[in-house]
């Protein structure tokens, strides 16, 4: 539809273009989701879907939520089990945001400095956390 970006790949049109990939915003969804379960803004009290960790030492933030483990490929997709890794490397001052506006400008922050926090796979090219 934009003129000139026809012939260029996928991930070269979402950079000129300054969009995110559909997986992005899928994670930025779910963890914004959190978050309102989290703040008490949501229907669906956190205690429902997550146990914060009993772990008094934890690296990162003080509210992280135990990975549970899945016997069953399926399962790994559920919400509660694809959200967990993403919401604990999310640093602190993320987390104890006061608002949703803020959280999302911290969420928007995060991936100026860490493009891969919201992408599941890795493409060849981009920078990730891993590297």
């Amino acid at each position: 539809m934009v003129p000139g970006l026809k012939s260029l790949q996928y991930e070269e049109r979402l950079n000129c273009l300054g969009l995110w990939t559909l997986e992005e915003r899928r994670n930025y969804a779910d963890l914004l989701e959190v978050f309102k379960m989290y703040k008490g803004l949501s229907l669906l009290p956190f205690d429902h879907l997550f146990t914060t960790s009993s772990v008094a030492t934890t690296r990162g933030h003080s509210t992280k939520i135990e990975k549970h483990r899945c016997q069953l490929d399926l399962r790994r997709h559920f919400f509660s089990q694809r959200v967990t890794t993403k919401w604990n490397l999310l640093p602190e001052h993320v987390i104890d945001a006061g608002s949703i506006n803020s959280f999302k400008n911290g969420l928007q922050k995060l991936r100026q400095t860490k493009m891969g926090l919201f992408m599941d796979y890795s493409y060849p090219g981009w920078t990730f956390l891993s590297e």
